[in-house]
């Protein structure tokens, strides 16, 4: 059983995927990637797809569960570098990517990661804000 190593890299968590992965190892992997977001605090998960060339209904759902999970835990994920094949093969299977970011490559999911961050930080700023504000006018 092959482990995918989840690099952590400023505030992000990188995993590449560079192997076809079994079932066994695609659910060691979303168990180490949601203990790594829990264990370091990360702002964001991109996980790097570009190695992969061909994906079976299984692999397609834990790429998009492990998305899905990571944004349920609070960072945003961006999944990058898909082929065309994958693609393909992800809507011949009729498999929804609903709610899954995507970018072209490494370095633009980084920069859509960063923009992602960012404005949920300005958000979180302007309702503590508002939270302020509310409670010193009822004081």
């Amino acid at each position: 059983m092959e482990r995918i190593p989840v690099l952590k890299i400023s505030d992000f968590l990188i995993v590449t995927i560079q192997v076809a992965l079994d079932d066994e190892s695609a659910l060691k992997l979303q168990e180490d990637i949601l203990e790594e977001i829990a264990k370091t605090k990360a702002k964001g998960l991109l996980i790097d797809i570009t190695a992969v060339d061909i994906v079976d209904s299984f692999m397609g759902r834990m790429i998009r569960d492990i998305a899905r999970m990571a944004r349920l835990m609070g960072p945003p994920t961006i999944v990058v570098g898909m082929q065309p094949a994958v693609a393909i093969t992800l809507v011949e299977l009729g498999l929804k990517m609903t709610g899954v970011s995507c970018a072209l490559n490494l370095e633009k999911g980084l920069l859509m990661l960063k923009e992602m961050v960012e404005a949920k930080e300005r958000e979180e700023r302007t309702l503590e804000a508002e939270e302020t504000e509310g409670y010193e006018a009822g004081a």
